[in-house]
């Protein structure tokens, strides 16, 4: 049973009211009690009173859900519902382990030098597991998990971008570092290219902090509890060493912003580490998502309304679950966006997109699938040339999800687009 954490307590105070359940991902495409919000509940609280066996059932049961914390963002009791599915995945994860494909990514997450390595030599031998856009008739080799025939996969840079750029870039504004994340740093490095690019075209120093690690949001909602306590701990020592020389740190990826600026916290305090918990806490004053930043702490807003750029491109924004439902940011890239770009809104943007996690990629991709078709169609419906979220994940999943539903419409992060404006509009 997972230590520090009581999942009784959260059962009982579940009301049943079931406000949770219409917007339940893995409900809306799976609609059995058992796999709802309310239904996880309530079989976690038999497992800890001993009246649950977690068996092979059970772990597929917990292993379905997303985590796209619709269930907390709606629940009257504010039940962290999404909390305790990743705590007894750390349960599953001790009795049955981890597979070994997935024990291997997180490895190499754990050491930033060994990744390198890797990702250069995918990008060298891609073919062999990775495809570009322009190669979409990849076929499954050595038998890995996470390939599967004809789905569109992030291609590799050559070149990350952490060890594309010095350490420092002059301004004559605030000091601003970046944290990048994996996917930006490693597949869309034109995200990193972007933002250096507004920040200069806004004046503001540029710190990008080298030995920065990856948040540990994979292996998290995983259960491999392991690498989130060390990459966290490094993180957190490896920021406090320059964060009084900062103004902020900003982030282009919704998923490391929640991961950093709510689920450290929430790790550290659940199990029993009230200080690493404070000094993530303490952090979090000066971290923000990019669009979140730029909106409110500098005048990019001005800046994009006097170049008058405007495009004939119609975006459609869809809301990343950790932007909108955790960390409550939505209006600010629409804000931005709108000074260049006309914006239909689709009929549902706070649907998940269905990314879900390593498991619901390789594993349960099937369900991956599924959830992603809903929101493939409601792009297609607004008839936008692009989708935008400030989020790698969603659009790794979206991107393929457009591309095995065969619509076209190119997925793009607000700061991609933002630099853009900044760079095609008048002078």
């Amino acid at each position: 049973m997972s230590e520090k954490f009581n999942f009784s307590k959260i059962s009982d105070e579940c009301i049943k009211c079931g406000k949770c359940i219409p917007g339940c991902t893995i409900h809306l495409i799976n609609p059995d009690e058992t796999t709802s919000p309310r239904g996880f509940i309530d079989l976690l609280g038999a497992y800890e009173k001993g009246e649950l066996e977690l068996d092979e059932s059970a772990k597929d049961i917990f292993e379905s859900c997303f985590l796209c914390t619709h269930c907390t963002d709606v629940c009257p009791n504010s039940l962290p519902t999404d909390m305790v599915i990743e705590e007894v995945r750390a349960d599953i994860a001790k009795k049955y382990g981890i597979a070994w494909f997935k024990r291997a990514f997180f490895t190499l997450l754990r050491h930033r030098f060994l990744m390198d390595i890797m990702m250069k030599l995918g990008w060298a031998f891609k073919s062999c597991g990775f495809k570009s856009v322009e190669n979409k008739g990849m076929v499954a080799r050595f038998n890995l998990p996470i390939i599967k025939t004809d789905r569109l996969l992030p291609s590799l840079s050559k070149k990350s971008f952490l060890n594309k750029y010095p350490s420092k870039i002059k301004g004559k504004k605030q000091r601003v570092a970046i944290f990048i994340g994996c996917l930006a740093n490693y597949n869309y490095t034109e995200i990193g290219d972007s933002l250096v690019e507004v920040l200069k075209a806004l004046d503001i120093e540029i710190f990008i902090p080298k030995k920065q690690k990856c948040c540990a949001a994979p292996a998290y909602f995983t259960g491999d509890f392991y690498t989130v306590e060390v990459l966290a701990k490094q993180n957190i020592e490896y920021f406090e060493s320059f964060f009084d020389e900062i103004d902020a740190m900003i982030i282009p990826e919704a998923t490391c912003s929640a991961m950093i600026k709510h689920d450290w916290e929430v790790f550290f305090r659940n199990r029993g580490m009230e200080d690493w918990a404070k000094r993530a806490r303490e952090l979090n004053k000066k971290i923000f998502m990019a669009t979140e930043y730029l909106y409110k702490y500098t005048n990019l807003k001005e800046l994009l309304d006097k170049k008058g750029a405007w495009f004939d491109e119609v975006i459609t924004y869809h809301d990343a679950c950790h932007a909108k439902k955790v960390q409550g940011i939505e209006k600010e890239p629409r804000e931005l966006l709108k000074s260049a770009f006309k914006i239909e809104e689709m009929s549902d943007s706070n649907r998940c997109c269905g990314f879900g996690g390593v498991t619901m990629q390789t594993e349960k991709f099937e369900l991956a699938q599924k959830a992603g078709l809903p929101k493939a169609k409601m792009i297609e419906e607004t008839k936008a040339n692009i989708v935008s979220a400030e989020c790698s994940a969603c659009r790794m999943q979206i991107s393929n999800s457009l591309y095995q539903n065969n619509i076209d419409v190119e997925f793009k992060n607000p700061i991609e687009l933002i630099a853009r404006a900044l760079r095609d509009g008048r002078d």
